[in-house]
């Protein structure tokens, strides 16, 4: 699962869909928030959007490749590892993702 912060519910719509689209999650959210933080030493403060992106883990790069074709500015990607899914939904993650296979660095 990926945490991903844009400017606006557009840019969440846009990435979300192609993610979609390019078969690299299986499902996305977007909602809104506040977003507090320090710039040049002042406290700002703005609105935000939080993308949650629920694919399998390894696919970081991919979903930073189309994040960056659509947007040109410095915000936050994360990978969140859930400890437990419920199999319901894991059926259908691994349905629909392939696991990717991790590769040796030996």
């Amino acid at each position: 699962m990926y945490y991903v912060t844009l400017n606006n519910a557009e840019e969440a719509r846009t990435i979300g869909r192609k993610l979609l689209a390019e078969k690299l999650a299986v499902c996305v959210n977007w909602y809104p928030i506040t977003c507090a933080y320090i710039w040049q030493g002042e406290i700002n403060e703005e609105p935000e959007v939080v993308l949650i992106i629920k694919t399998q883990a390894g696919y970081g790069s991919e979903i930073e490749k189309v994040i960056r074709q659509n947007i040109n500015y410095t915000n936050f990607i994360a990978e969140i590892s859930p400890s437990s899914i419920n199999q319901g939904f894991l059926d259908w993650l691994n349905a629909e993702i392939p696991v990717k296979k991790l590769q040796s660095t030996i």
